[in-house]
């Protein structure tokens, strides 16, 4: 599975590459116009690295509390630290950004990178486990939406996937919603 995976993640990279390249429309406006609806409710959404698709507009636009990632250690779940615009960032593991400081919060509706997603709602990440495993200890403690925000060029025919990956409940890429 891992040479399978390894694969994939090769040919997503450089799909994510070009579609970024061609810039992200009106993508973030309509992550803001799913996300309305959740206004009130803790969102995280994360800094964007390299070529992934900017989710920092419709961050900005949710009206209640919005965190981003921060890595404690390998093989362990996300935290995340209370986020607005402007705030102080500091360099995080991965060279990832994150809040100098702020609350931790506990999302109940997560923004996800991705490499790739298919059509059953699974995605491909780094391989680092650590969406899969904040998933899933947040949907144990309660109802939580993860939402793949993507190019739609890194939609794939078929995520490989292992029992711990967990499925989106949607993707928003600049082509629309996708429910799962």
């Amino acid at each position: 599975m891992k040479d399978v995976k390894s694969a994939a993640r090769a040919a997503a990279f450089a799909a994510r590459e070009a579609a970024h390249a061609k810039g992200q429309g009106q993508a973030a406006e309509l992550l803001a116009d799913f996300l309305a609806p959740h206004r009130g409710k803790v969102l995280s959404g994360y800094m964007p690295m390299r070529s992934e698709i900017d989710p920092l507009p419709a961050m900005a636009a949710h009206q209640g509390p919005v965190g981003v990632p921060v890595i404690p250690g390998r093989d362990q779940p996300l935290r995340f630290r209370e986020w607005s615009p402007g705030c102080a960032l500091v360099e995080g593991t991965f060279k990832a950004l994150v809040p100098a400081e702020g609350a931790w919060l506990e999302p109940e509706v997560v923004i996800v990178p991705l490499l790739a997603f298919d059509g059953r709602g699974y995605r491909l990440g780094y391989g680092g486990g650590f969406y899969d495993r904040t998933l899933e200890l947040l949907r144990a403690r309660r109802p939580t939406l993860a939402v793949g925000f993507a190019f739609a060029a890194q939609e794939m025919a078929g995520v490989p996937i292992e029992p711990t990956d967990q499925r989106l409940d949607a993707v928003v890429t600049e082509q629309g919603v996708r429910l799962f």
